[in-house]
């Protein structure tokens, strides 16, 4: 399975840290929490966690505080659909494929729930055939994108699809929940919301950059469900996360590399680039030393979270896309990401070719390159 062309999307207003805490502050339930709450909000959003700003779909941050059913649930609907289907446009069109080509297509999502799903909506607002096949992927939480991508690369090797269409979305204010529970905080305070899409194909592109997809393998441990999941709660959803997660993950994610590479004949200094879910800075931290790797090898993925947050599926799109605009050198590349389960997925990719010249997308990325740091324990 091949790469052709990648894609990702944001809503249009941006919010730091800072203007999301005074907003907190101002809002009606600051004094429904307790000053414990308060000073976890505070410790969050006023020291470097690792992320910067988050994108969100609202027009001011008063509408975040906006918690009920209802008004979630209209969030979703009407954001989801419309991110979906622009990462999906930019990744068609950085494959240089036509929307007719597309022979499937499989979108991710854990933020709401549609029905019929939004593959549906995807096919809508693209212009895809009427006889494509469409999947719909939901409660694989930040783990998701890398099922997406395995069932895309069955499709293709079953010879039914020529060309699938991987999308992951997430609209995680339409997913906000808050309670005096430090994870409930802790996680209204990382997430943000966004789309990634890639076009995938049995043959590789005719120019630019050759991304096959080599192997992968994956793992879940549902003993350790409750350590990272989605619960409902008065008709919503409400996020349990744990101070369990980083070491799940980082141990997870080593025994997923361990076996892909083993097969391989590989070793973790074969590999030239790593894309890597992030899910927050102690979790890069973690990852950092349980690889043994050197400051600066996570650089995209401490990029992509600074200026994005934790965007759950969607993230290692992000991310992939980054390393795509920054050059990265050609070699292999892991892709990984874990999340609800306790669950991780892996990828081993052989990268190699001319890179495309840096369009605007790409020019953008670079800049944000150009200003992120490794994840460090002084932050």
């Amino acid at each position: 399975m091949f790469f052709l062309g990648i894609g990702t999307a944001t809503p249009a207003t941006r919010f730091t840290k800072a203007e999301c805490l005074a907003a907190f502050q101002r809002s009606d339930w600051f004094s429904k929490l307790d000053a414990r709450s308060h000073f976890i909000a505070r410790t969050v959003l006023q020291r470097d966690n690792g992320i910067e700003a988050r994108w969100l779909a609202v027009g001011s941050l008063a509408e975040v505080f906006e918690i009920d059913p209802d008004t979630l649930a209209r969030r979703f609907l009407a954001h989801a659909p419309a991110l979906a289907a622009q990462a999906g446009e930019r990744a068609l069109g950085r494959a240089g494929l036509p929307a007719a080509d597309i022979d499937a297509v499989v979108v991710s999502t854990c933020t709401g729930y549609l029905c019929p799903g939004l593959s549906g909506h995807v096919v809508e607002r693209l212009g895809l055939r009427a006889d494509v096949q469409a999947y719909d992927l939901v409660g694989q939480g930040c783990a998701a994108a890398l099922p997406n991508l395995q069932l895309g690369r069955a499709l293709l090797a079953s010879g039914a699809c020529r060309h699938v269409l991987s999308v992951c979305v997430e609209v995680s204010s339409a997913a906000m929940y808050l309670d005096n529970d430090p994870g409930v905080l802790i996680s209204a305070c990382l997430f943000g919301d966004g789309a990634g899409a890639a076009v995938l194909s049995h043959s590789s592109a005719a120019r630019g950059r050759r991304i096959e997809w080599i192997d992968s393998t994956s793992l879940i441990e549902p003993a350790e469900r409750r350590a990272l999941m989605f619960e409902q709660r008065g008709g919503m959803l409400r996020n349990i996360l744990t101070r369990a997660v980083p070491m799940l993950a980082a141990d997870h994610a080593h025994r997923v590399l361990d076996t892909v590479l083993a097969r391989a004949g590989l070793g973790a200094g074969d590999v030239a680039t790593w894309i890597l879910h992030a899910g927050g800075r102690d979790v890069l931290l973690a990852l950092e030393r349980h690889f043994e790797l050197a400051p600066g090898d996570l650089r995209y993925s401490a990029a992509m979270l600074r200026e994005y947050g934790n965007l759950s599926s969607a993230f290692v799109y992000f991310v992939l896309e980054a390393a795509l605009a920054d050059g990265a050198p050609d070699g292999w590349w892991w892709l990984s990401s874990f999340g609800a389960g306790f669950s991780c997925h892996g990828a081993l990719l052989k990268v190699d070719g001319a890179a495309d010249p840096v369009d605007a997308a790409g020019s953008a990325l670079a800049t944000k390159l150009g200003s992120a740091s490794p994840p460090s324990e002084n932050v």
